[in-house]
């Protein structure tokens, strides 16, 4: 309550720097990480939908609360290496459980917020099938979702709590044992990680060997700051924009995932109005989308100062080049630097990060023609077709990188393989999984599934091994297929899904979904014409085209589009396409 006629006290942003020594994530675990940033004036700033700052949060008080839920937890009967479930909405609440759940020796187990695709029961089974792949004792949730988050939690058989309930319970002292380096840290389930999630163990050790390399190749030093829109239940969200603050003493700016979604030019306000340094990441989509919303306003200069925005990282999904340079067309004029564009590919079972472009050298791409690309001479008597490859950085300090073919041998430069990385940072294990873990851990190297090539020390990134669509002995890529059809007028980045299925007669052909705006008829017709004369042309086979409602391709939790689901959802029915006019 204020005093009457007095307005609300406005809350103080926490500062930049302050006296306390950077440390770069150089401790032995994550608690001494939490208890070493919980000395400095810096911590976590979370703001409205409009960009308004709602909560300074500092470190210290996030340290006293989570010690405060640790104790909770061992009163209710949490102990050492019990899972914690916990929905990971960008808020205080969430912040000192996860950090609670660590002080009390248990893994916090991050899981996604509800989204628009799939309804109320969709998102109870996708808890569902996640609390029984992590087994844990509780699942603590916001009031907002209580009674989806207590039916899942009925449903597996574990406790369920709202985390404002929580709080009132009692936290009497007890003894909490420092973690060990080798402990496990916490579970992390991948944005794919729906119908058979496979739970990402990772250590305080190899947590903070990642934190350090992912700082060291940033550069994080003074006046820096951090904006993010990104979902805590996904590791670039959690790790890069969460607990790499707190390892490395670093003040941010939040606004809500779903905040961003309805108004994405206010991560842009939000940047332009940092007296900082900004370090900002997100996937390509991210970037898409302001774009396009800004692309009728002529004075951007006018709202946006985005002259300080020095790192501008890419990464969760394959970087497009034409929709970065739509970005830099589209915010030059209001000081956006295009070297500030900084390309990375990680992974949630490398923890974070394995490759980092180095700072300011932007993005820098290598046309690479189609048949080196699908592995086949194809036909030399037509032109060659080619497909700017984005180069991703150079490994972490600490990380190894090898392209390797069949057998394990390792590859020249320029030779496209599979992506394979070593280093401490790699994860413990996938939780109670041996068979995965042994399918992807070889020998200490990690399978990362996707594919690339290497080039003077530089990672080129190609696309995900398991995607690729292999028909008649040859490999088609569907981010081929994809963006040749993004190409025709009116469609969006994220508006094809191309996948091989199985015809009536037995044979493998590619089959393309897509988002369908049009009404009429006759218009519709003509576009599934188009469309399959565009993928003929890039396939040399005819392919199946179904012109679907807008909105109805899944997405992963971190904003990927979902191929895999998409293919399981349009053939059990669940994505109907429109019904095409045959003339008489």
């Amino acid at each position: 309550m204020t005093d009457a006629g007095m307005a609300p006290q406005v809350p103080t942003p926490t500062p930049n720097d302050c006296p306390l020594p950077r440390r770069r994530s150089n401790f032995a675990t994550f608690t001494d990480a939490v208890d070493y940033a919980a000395d400095s004036a810096k911590g976590l700033n979370f703001h409205d939908m409009r960009g308004a700052l709602e909560r300074a949060y500092t470190f210290t008080e996030m340290r006293s609360d989570a010690l405060e839920a640790a104790k909770r937890l061992r009163a209710s009967g949490i102990g050492k290496e019990d899972r914690v479930a916990i929905i990971a909405e960008t808020c205080a609440e969430f912040a000192a459980l996860f950090c609670g759940a660590v002080y009390a020796g248990a893994w916090p187990v991050p899981l996604p917020l509800p989204t628009g695709f799939g309804g109320k029961e969709g998102y109870i089974d996708q808890l569902v099938i996640q609390l029984e792949s992590s087994d844990p004792k509780i699942l603590l949730y916001p009031a907002e979702i209580a009674e989806m988050g207590a039916a899942a939690a009925s449903r597996q058989g574990c406790e369920g709590v709202d985390w404002d309930s929580f709080a009132l319970r009692d936290a009497p002292d007890c003894e909490l044992e420092p973690p060990e380096p080798d402990d496990i840290c916490y579970l992390q389930y991948s944005s794919g990680s729906t119908r058979f999630p496979t739970g990402v163990a990772v250590t305080h050790r190899a947590l903070l060997d990642n934190l350090a390399g992912h700082a060291i190749s940033m550069d994080i030093g003074t006046n820096d700051r951090v904006v993010s829109w990104l979902p805590w239940y996904h590791d670039m969200g959690l790790v890069g924009c969460f607990l790499s603050l707190i390892s490395n003493q670093v003040s941010v700016d939040y606004i809500k995932t779903e905040h961003f979604a309805r108004r994405p030019l206010a991560w842009l306000d939000l940047i332009s109005r940092n007296k900082g340094t900004t370090l900002s990441y997100s996937p390509t989509f991210g970037y898409d989308i302001c774009a396009r919303r800004i692309s009728s306003q002529s004075h951007v200069e006018d709202r946006f100062d985005l002259s300080r925005w020095r790192t501008a990282g890419n990464g969760a999904d394959m970087i497009r080049p034409d929709v970065m340079q739509n970005f830099v067309n589209a915010f030059s004029g209001a000081g956006f630097k295009a070297n500030a564009f900084t390309p990375s590919y990680g992974l949630a079972e490398a923890t974070l990060a394995v490759t980092v472009m180095p700072p300011r050298e932007g993005i820098r791409v290598e046309l690479v023609e189609e048949e080196r690309l699908s592995g086949t001479r194809g036909d030399l008597s037509r032109p060659a077709r080619y497909r700017a490859i984005v180069n991703c950085g150079k490994p972490i300090p600490g990380m190894e990188v090898e392209i390797r073919g069949e057998g394990s041998a390792a590859k020249s430069d320029h030779q496209i393989g599979k992506v394979w990385c070593r280093g401490t940072s790699v994860m413990h294990s996938y939780f109670r999984n041996q068979e995965a873990t042994d399918e992807c851990l070889v020998g200490g190297w990690l399978d990362t599934g996707d594919m690339g090539y290497m080039a003077d020390g530089y990672l080129f990134i190609v696309g995900r091994a398991k995607d690729m669509i292999i028909i008649n002995g040859k490999n088609h890529w569907p981010q081929d297929i994809e963006w040749a059809v993004e190409q025709l007028p009116g469609f969006n980045h994220g508006d094809i899904a191309a996948f091989s299925i199985e015809t009536e007669g037995g044979e493998e052909a590619p089959a393309v979904l897509v988002h369908c705006r049009v009404i009429d008829p006759e218009e519709r017709l003509k576009l599934h014409e188009t469309i399959r004369d565009k993928v003929r042309s890039i396939t040399g086979m005819n392919c199946v085209v179904e012109l679907v409602p807008p909105r109805t391709l899944p997405r992963t939790s971190s904003g990927k589009l979902s191929r895999a689901k998409a293919k399981r959802l349009y053939l059990s029915g669940d994505i109907q396409p429109f019904e095409l006019m045959v003339a008489a």
